[in-house]
């Protein structure tokens, strides 16, 4: 933006009260400030990745959401919320210097703050929600499928080894660390000799915190997800998730056009604003903007 001229020093001194939100992966200052890096290296730098991970493997990064998404997106636009309230009482913008390691690292503050609490005390992939536990993972079915089991309370416990046709008595303690790898055998061997839809028969509508493991061409199906209208379908037949959280009073009205291309209303839009066909065609060939009219084809 600086080579532009546009940088937020400058905007700010022709309009006090903007909003001048900065999205990076490593943040405006510091040593890697100007290098490149994606998802799983502001992870990386974060602490986060090292915690992710089966025991006796390599952390892995889950897909490309906490840092891109989650620690950026999601916590830029909350500072920039922030920005607009406080404003409400100053009068005056700010400038938002968003970092993906530091969001993550924020987001991710449950971990920080249970350090001492004995939650991880553990190598990675072998503490109670991280994959260790036999009542906190996943388990394959006869059928190829998956079901996720998060019965971590003692009554919810009770109702896994009841639906999985177990005794508790003949079990040991469900905390007994010691015997979470042979429970995870017991419980995979249980689990393999049925479908996954046998099992959500079985599951279903109990609080054993049981639940199937949902590809994206079975969400919408799912009875839960159509009861609440969990996901939509556009024109194009393309399934997206329906915008989210659902507010009571002014809820999101979901759109069942396509997504537009990036550059369809570059010109439409810049037109509203004032500005010539000469000029839109002037910053077009100079490469500034993109202009890409939708185009039927016939």
């Amino acid at each position: 933006m600086e080579k532009f001229q546009l940088g937020p020093e400058i905007l700010q001194k022709e309009n006090p009260k903007l909003i001048y939100a900065r999205l990076s992966g490593f943040g405006q200052s510091g040593r890697f400030s100007r290098v490149a890096g994606h998802d799983i290296n502001y992870l990386a730098l974060s602490g986060v990745l090292s915690k992710i991970g089966r025991s006796g493997e390599n952390p892995y990064a889950p897909l490309n959401l906490l840092a891109d998404f989650g620690g950026g997106g999601l916590i830029c636009a909350l500072g920039i919320l922030m920005a607009l309230f406080e404003r409400t009482r100053s009068g005056k913008g700010q400038i938002i210097d968003a970092s993906m390691v530091e969001g993550t690292a924020y987001l991710s503050s449950f971990l920080w703050k249970t350090q001492s609490k004995g939650l991880w005390e553990r190598p990675r992939g072998e503490n109670m929600v991280d994959g260790g536990a036999p009542f906190y993972t996943t388990y394959r079915t006869a059928d190829g499928g998956f079901m996720a089991v998060g019965a971590v309370e003692p009554q919810f416990y009770e109702l896994l080894i009841k639906g999985l046709g177990l005794k508790s008595d003949e079990l040991p303690n469900q905390m007994s660390m010691t015997d979470w790898p042979e429970m995870r055998r017991k419980f995979a061997d249980v689990f393999a000799k049925k479908t996954k839809a046998e099992w959500c028969q079985i599951f279903d509508g109990t609080d054993a915190c049981v639940t199937p493991v949902l590809t994206f061409e079975e969400v919408t199906q799912h009875g839960h997800n159509k009861e609440r209208g969990s996901f939509i379908i556009d024109g194009e037949q393309d399934v997206s998730p329906r915008p989210a959280p659902l507010l009571s009073n002014t809820p999101a009205v979901p759109s069942s056009k396509r997504d537009p291309f990036v550059g369809e209303h570059t010109e439409e839009i810049l037109k509203e604003f004032g500005f010539s066909q000469e000029e839109i065609n002037q910053l077009n060939s100079d490469k500034i903007i993109k202009c890409d009219k939708w185009k039927s084809n016939l």
